[in-house]
């Protein structure tokens, strides 16, 4: 195998991490930010309302995204891996 062909298998297998954790990451900030604020705002610092609701937000994104984030990784592998795996 070429070092181009490797980096360029490595570089799209990073972005295609990158697309996948990309939509809990989003939800995880968004939902962090604002259960901060809601801390700040009303002086309640509990350790498990930042925990819990992040946790249940990140898991509701996974399952809706479920489908996305398998076919991207079906077609990565079928497009680009399995190839270099039977030397085409």
């Amino acid at each position: 195998m070429q070092e181009a062909v490797l980096f360029d298998t490595l570089r799209a297998g990073l972005w295609i991490a990158v697309m996948m954790s990309a939509p809990m990451l989003a939800v995880a900030l968004v939902v962090g930010v604002a259960i901060g604020l809601f801390q700040a705002l009303t002086s309640v610092q509990e350790m498990t309302l930042t925990f819990v609701p992040k946790v249940g937000a990140m898991l509701v994104v996974f399952w809706v995204s479920m489908s996305f984030m398998t076919e991207t990784l079906r077609s990565f592998f079928a497009d680009r891996i399995i190839p270099l795996m039977i030397g085409g």
